[in-house]
């Protein structure tokens, strides 16, 4: 259903601000835009972000530049076998001249974090994550703190045949609204280029900051009040739910996965400057949203067959709205 001319003309500004912050990334970052696209949506859908690849493709560099850009307080975590929850969370330390003990917050009070290398730190530690993740918020010590608005988590993490890694636990991976990949550049020659210019290996201080924590807020509840949803979009992102009949699978996506693919789906619109999501953003999002979610029976893993492939096979035969 469109809206009136007053919502179309706040959908077209937040739509100019999304492009200007794309463009500003790939003044700096030598990459396909429809993974930048994917990432910003999973932002302005409150969601955190999961990037797996290998080392020197950029992950790092574009989460900074990320947070340069949005003008947020950023942290980063750099994840490490010896790594402790208090680490991330913080602790009480105990004050001997006041006699009481003192909240020293960890790290993870901010606006974006940066969990590199998250597959390095041990379960015990990536667990740490699973509160403030899913709640915004964190207890220590019996006291229920909440954390800073917007908080958005982006995790690095290298793939897990590599040395010295851990695979991340299900409860860890279902928080994860979207897991991407940037693979290989096209053309080594351009960043190499860009290289020179820059004058040294990290350019994201120069980004211009077009956004702010306030902005952000904004424009995600822009895409909660303004963007509308057919109730045959909202039967299609459902039926994904049938994956776990598969006879391949041993658990498919959570409720919690199809939600995000609606939430995810509503932010791809409002990109494309659109009020009303289409079955075209559900199909470009699925397979990065869910495939996440999905465990595979062990015969399956054996044959090494990729959950996103359970996903293009449901994609194919599952009839798409008109």
């Amino acid at each position: 259903m469109q809206k009136n001319n007053e919502s179309n003309e706040t959908i077209q500004k937040a739509d100019e601000q999304l492009e200007k912050m794309m463009d500003e990334i790939q003044k700096y970052y030598v990459g396909d835009r429809e993974i930048i696209s994917k990432i910003v949506a999973s932002l302005l859908a409150s969601g955190h972000v999961l990037l797996e690849d290998n080392p020197g493709i950029g992950k790092t560099f574009v989460a900074k530049l990320i947070s340069r850009i949005l003008g947020i307080s950023y942290k980063r975590i750099q994840f490490t076998p010896d790594l402790l929850p208090s680490d991330i969370l913080g602790t009480k330390v105990y004050r001997p001249a006041k006699g009481e003990f003192e909240l020293v917050k960890g790290p993870i009070f901010c606006n974006l974090l940066l969990a590199d290398e998250i597959n390095r730190a041990p379960p015990k530690t990536q667990s740490a994550l699973l509160e403030a993740m899913e709640e915004r918020q964190v207890t220590i010590e019996g006291e229920t703190i909440p954390l800073p608005k917007p908080f958005i988590v982006i995790a690095t993490q290298n793939p897990i045949e590599f040395e010295g890694t851990y695979p991340l636990p299900e409860a860890q991976m279902d928080r994860f609204m979207i897991r991407l990949s940037f693979g290989y550049p096209t053309d080594d020659t351009q960043i190499l280029k860009r290289r020179i210019s820059w004058t040294n290996d990290d350019p994201s201080s120069k980004a211009e900051e077009i956004f702010s924590a306030e902005t952000i807020m904004d424009i995600q509840k822009l895409v909660e009040s303004f963007v509308s949803v057919d109730d045959k979009v909202i039967n299609y992102i459902s039926s994904f739910g049938d994956i776990r009949k598969d006879s391949r699978v041993l658990a498919g996506p959570s409720p919690r996965g199809l939600i995000s693919l609606l939430r995810l789906s509503r932010a791809m619109a409002l990109i494309d400057g659109r009020d009303f999501v289409i079955p075209d953003d559900v199909k470009l999002l699925a397979k990065e949203c869910l495939s996440h979610r999905i465990v595979l029976k062990p015969d399956q893993v054996m044959e090494d067959i990729p959950s996103s492939k359970i996903i293009e096979d449901f994609m194919k035969k599952e009839p798409v709205p008109k």
